[in-house]
């Protein structure tokens, strides 16, 4: 039984550490959300691939009822403003960064701002 005592405070010296550990962990990603100009299945397909191919890039989501985007990221290697100029590099809208010229001709038709949504 003394040996039990013994025991019991160093175990709790070690798993303590390790609870803290945890509690950090969890705060190592971040989460945002981003106005998209996104209107049809195949913009949330280019949207989220452009996106996830950013180093940092955990998860991202665009839910085409309100055409916003869903980015769960690293701070530590990339950022807010990196992943909104990813869409505007496929050819959308994102908060107030412009889609690219270029990349915005190229889309489909039905993936323009002025096409109905479907």
């Amino acid at each position: 039984m003394k040996k039990i005592k013994l025991f019991a405070p160093l175990f709790v010296l070690f798993l303590l550490p390790s609870m803290l550990m945890a509690q950090k962990s969890d705060k190592k990603t971040e989460v945002i959300y981003i106005q998209t100009s996104a209107i049809c299945g195949e913009c949330k397909t280019k949207i989220e691939g452009a996106v996830n191919a950013v180093k940092g890039v955990k998860k991202s989501e665009v839910n085409l009822t309100d055409s916003k985007l869903m980015v769960e990221y690293s701070p530590s290697k990339t950022s807010p403003e990196k992943i909104r100029a990813a869409v505007a590099a496929a050819g959308y809208d994102a908060d107030e960064v412009t889609a690219d010229a270029a990349a915005y001709q190229a889309l489909p038709m039905c993936c323009k701002k002025d096409a109905k949504k479907h």
